[in-house]
């Protein structure tokens, strides 16, 4: 039998915890109710016991011998009764209630009868008590404790029903009190790259308004902090395209050709570099392009038909017929990004998709034949100006924000983007996303 688990939701746990403490408080009370109720029945009965014995003893003191016979069934109760006789010998008594009797009747009947008590052997818990009567006649009375008191019919319903009562009442709380955690959570989950999310209810109890109010704010404050970076940048591109024409323009005016040609590749390269890194930033806040359906077969079709009026070996290897709903143009350059990094590094590039088998997810998967990747820099490929010089053509250049952008951009797309290495050798680029049903 596996050990149990401790539940893993805040609200299982606190459910958990209420119910069964207020279980546990539930039968606790019950048992020392019916321990009070039991000992204060048994005091009533022991005094009731103790005053019966004591007026019966001392009736049959004072009956003549020949009289006492006919008064036993009179005198006798459900619980004892009275024999004309030294009774059944045995050991002292042991059990806490045939003691307390013992000691009720021996008070009652006084210490002039010299009674004397001794449990019954192998008859349960039996008491009887001697004593002899004042002509020196043996007179024994044998006590059989009752049984214990019957519970009501209607007793175990009650306390079924409040244990019922109870549950509901602390699973309702229990909601009440984790219901803005959930919708904390909800709203943190659904905060994209955009940081466009609904804000969140700033009412109920003031700790919960409290912590509306807080996060909103800190929401308000990182969509405002990222949005004046991305206008830095912005800015930075468009005033760097003015000294980089006027370079380009001195560049062309050289003499020194040889020179000249490696400058504009320079500034070629930092002009890129700008471009590709406000794209990022862009990619990082969000992307303003609104999902819609479209026929996936198509779109790839077009993508590389573009390529191969190109002259660049790009196939498309298995038709789908699906229908996928996400922004086309961060698609589209997802993909393109993928094909461009397969001719550079692998000289070919295939296109490959596949459904899932429940339907729900697509895959796209980009295969080319190039040396791949050490495992250990799959994912740090995708950080930004991560660039593998060891494994890849050093003059191939590129600024390393390619696959940053593109993960960017299937995040915003909730899609999932991996690479993968080949058991044939080459990468595997795969590009996983909803399928237009499960959108």
């Amino acid at each position: 039998m596996s050990a149990l688990r401790w539940p893993r939701t805040l609200f299982a746990r606190l459910a958990l915890i209420f119910c069964v403490g207020l279980a546990f408080a539930q039968v606790l009370s019950f048992m020392l109710t019916m321990t009070e109720r039991d000992d204060a029945t048994a005091n009533m009965m022991t005094d009731y016991i103790s005053r019966e014995v004591a007026l019966s003893v001392a009736l049959l003191d004072h009956l003549p011998a020949a009289g006492r016979e006919a008064w036993l069934p009179q005198l006798a109760r459900r619980s004892y009764s009275f024999i004309l006789g030294p009774g059944t010998p045995g050991e002292p008594p042991r059990a806490r209630r045939s003691k307390r009797v013992a000691s009720a009747i021996a008070s009652g009947v006084g210490a002039q009868y010299a009674p004397t008590a001794n449990s019954v052997p192998g008859d349960g818990e039996r008491l009887q008590i001697h004593l002899r009567l004042s002509d020196g006649a043996p007179l024994t009375i044998d006590y059989r404790p009752p049984s214990a008191l019957p519970l009501s019919g209607w007793l175990p319903a009650v306390l079924a029903a409040q244990l019922a009562v109870l549950a509901a009442c602390c699973w309702f709380a229990v909601r009440i009190a984790t219901r803005p955690l959930h919708e904390l959570a909800r709203v943190a989950d659904a905060l994209g790259p955009d940081l466009k999310a609904e804000r969140l209810e700033e009412d109920g109890p003031s700790e919960v308004a409290r912590a509306a109010r807080a996060f909103n704010a800190m929401q308000q404050r990182i969509s405002a902090h990222v949005a004046e970076r991305i206008q830095i940048l912005s800015a930075i591109s468009h005033d760097l395209q003015t000294p980089i024409t006027r370079m380009r323009l001195r560049v062309d005016q050289m003499d020194d050709e040889a020179q000249a040609g490696r400058l504009t590749q320079d500034l070629r390269e930092m002009e890129q570099l700008v471009k590709e890194g406000v794209a990022y930033a862009r990619t990082l806040h969000g992307t303003g392009e609104t999902p819609r359906r479209v026929d996936l077969d198509a779109l790839l079709d077009s993508l590389v038909c573009d390529y191969v009026d190109a002259g660049s070996p790009v196939t498309f290897e298995r038709r789908l017929n699906v229908a996928v709903v996400t922004r086309v143009q961060a698609l589209r350059r997802i993909v393109g990004n993928l094909v461009d990094n397969a001719l550079k590094y692998g000289g070919s590039a295939a296109i490959d998709v596949s459904a899932s088998a429940h339907g729900n997810a697509v895959t796209i998967s980009v295969l080319d034949r190039g040396p791949g990747i050490p495992d250990e820099a799959l994912e740090k490929v995708f950080e930004p100006f991560y660039r593998l010089e060891t494994s890849r053509n050093r003059g191939t250049g590129g600024t390393g924000l390619g696959l940053a952008i593109s993960r960017q951009l299937a995040v915003v797309m909730g899609a999932r983007l991996s690479l993968h290495n080949r058991p044939e050798g080459g990468l595997e680029g795969r590009l996983v996303l909803a399928s237009a049903d499960d959108a």
